[in-house]
């Protein structure tokens, strides 16, 4: 790789790094203006387009992938598939080409970022306007004759820039996109489907909340990352919950735990003690209301823990 791009890429990937750490996941507004190397900005997308190559670079440096808001036309198979392929298992995903014409610019620069083994960046959409920037991934395979390329994913804790090896580095790779992906998937369908608030207080700040399982993930039946599944909560009413310190029963009402009824130790504890008896605060659409049955499940280990 040519030595300029080779270091614009690398400020690139530290430039994603940093926003990620400050966000949980990143907006059109925050890549729209992208960064600045040696005095001259460098931007991170096409706000139009899916793959982008800076005319300040060789080769490709990101591809997008567009998470549809509902009822809008889906236009690209990738924006239907790849989430389904990541929780199903595939090692490689496939992102379709610009278009039909295999040798339109855009399309060959996948194709050079799969001949040459270029790291890029993928922005992959986790809800409207949302991304998770995931970095490296590798185009592992170009066919003008599906008009797809096939996405494959590094291992993103390592500086060595080169496709995973075998099986097992491409299977530790997936997995670990697969449990961000899940995390950012649910957090963000949750916390939008109330609103921003946390369910309990009704804290309004989305990056103090958390999405909290009903049922822990780990769990085969109802352990889905869907949004019944789920109840936004504050840091801290998430920690309570978890320690079964706040309990929610199948009508919805919020229990306090006696373990923390029976003390007296300032104004924290004393608002969450006054959660006690309350209800919790729910969604617009009955369909996004905490599912009954994981509430009784999970309200009977609160009982339980007392």
């Amino acid at each position: 790789m040519d030595n300029s791009d080779d270091r614009i890429r690398r400020a690139a990937f530290d430039h994603v790094r940093r926003l990620a750490e400050l966000k949980q996941h990143l907006s059109a507004a925050d890549l729209k203006p992208g960064f600045i190397f040696d005095g001259e900005r460098i931007p991170l997308v096409n706000p139009q387009r899916g793959i982008f190559k800076p005319k300040q670079m060789q080769y490709l440096l990101s591809i997008k992938t567009v998470f549809p808001r509902p009822g809008n036309r889906v236009w690209y198979d990738d924006q239907r598939e790849v989430h389904r392929q990541i929780y199903e298992g595939d090692e490689l995903v496939d992102y379709a080409f610009m278009g039909t014409n295999p040798d339109a610019a855009d399309n060959r620069w996948l194709r050079e970022a799969y001949e040459w083994q270029i790291p890029i960046i993928y922005f992959l959409g986790v809800a409207p306007g949302l991304y998770e920037a995931i970095f490296p991934v590798f185009v592992m395979g170009w066919d003008a004759n599906t008009l797809k390329a096939r996405i494959g994913f590094g291992v993103s804790d390592n500086d060595v820039w080169t496709p995973p090896e075998n099986t097992a580095e491409r299977r530790y790779a997936l997995r670990e996109v697969k449990q961000r992906l899940h995390q950012a998937s649910f957090r963000e369908a949750v916390i939008t489907a109330y609103k921003g608030r946390c369910a309990l207080s009704g804290l309004p700040e989305s990056r103090l909340l958390d999405a909290a399982h009903i049922i822990a993930d780990k769990h085969e039946h109802l352990g889905q990352p869907v949004v019944p599944n789920g109840i936004p909560l504050s840091k801290l009413h998430h920690a309570a919950f978890d320690a079964q310190l706040i309990g929610i029963d199948p009508d919805f009402a919020v229990h306090i735990s006696e373990r923390l009824l029976s003390q007296s130790d300032g104004p924290i504890l004393e608002a969450l003690k006054q959660l006690s008896g309350s209800q919790l605060r729910l969604p617009s659409r009955k369909a996004d209301w905490p599912d009954q049955e994981r509430l009784a499940l999970r309200f009977a280990r609160f009982l339980g823990a007392a």
